[in-house]
């Protein structure tokens, strides 16, 4: 199984059987490498609702006929735009033909604004648990630090994590320092920075401080093999 980092929260991960995307956010991010227009997937998992994370949800969905699985509220709303979805919620979690999905907690927002300036509400954010032959990965989302992460991390074998250290919308480093000592995965990815003036950072000095040494700044486009 092969997964990849395309910038921001934006997650690939490749099964050998299907092809799954989190939060496909492309267009306007700039470190972003892949083309929404091309870019094929089987299923797309939205961790909440704001546009830097749903992206090109529809464009891809709809030249794919992919699966979009999302909190219920914001399920619902790509049903109504005619999108296939599957709604789940918190602490749920569903078995699917390409693994398994489980919603975590996520201290945040979530809300989708359509370019007329609409805004549309998302439901709860979320972090998301995703299984796949036998490997854990799990995406945090655009969380605040929680105590409930270690518990995540006590009662999973996490494989690999992807932990926002951006600031100002998510936790900061010195946050995202304890949620990877807590969530205890075998690698941690920092996501969600420099994206934007206000979530500039340094990803090298802060893997150089996560206590286990288990943390790997994945350059755009980089792929880690889980086996």
């Amino acid at each position: 199984m092969k997964v990849s980092f395309h910038g921001h929260s934006v997650v690939k991960v490749d099964t050998g059987k299907h092809r799954i995307i989190i939060d496909p956010f492309i267009n306007g991010n700039e470190a972003c490498d892949l083309d929404p227009g091309t870019e094929k997937a089987d299923v797309i998992l939205l961790t909440h609702g704001h546009n830097d994370h749903v992206g090109e949800t529809v464009e891809i969905a709809k030249n794919n006929n992919a699966l979009v699985v999302a909190t219920a509220e914001l399920a619902d709303y790509f049903a109504s735009k005619g999108l296939n979805t599957h709604p789940m919620h918190i602490g749920g979690s569903c078995e699917f033909e390409f693994g398994k999905v489980q919603f975590t907690q996520a201290f945040h927002g979530s809300s989708y604004t359509e370019e007329d300036g609409t805004v549309i509400y998302g439901g709860m954010p979320g972090g998301i648990l995703l299984t796949v032959n036998g490997k854990t990965i799990y995406h945090l989302g655009d969380t605040a630090l929680f105590t409930d992460l270690k518990m995540y991390g006590e009662l999973n074998d996490i494989d690999l994590a992807f932990i926002p250290i951006g600031d100002n919308f998510t936790m900061g480093p010195s946050d995202a320092l304890l949620a990877a000592e807590w969530v205890n995965a075998k690698k941690v990815v920092p996501v969600h920075y420099n994206t934007f003036p206000p979530i500039e950072q340094d990803p090298e000095a802060w893997a150089s401080k996560v206590k286990a040494g288990n943390a790997h700044v994945m350059q755009v486009g980089e792929t880690i093999d889980l086996e």
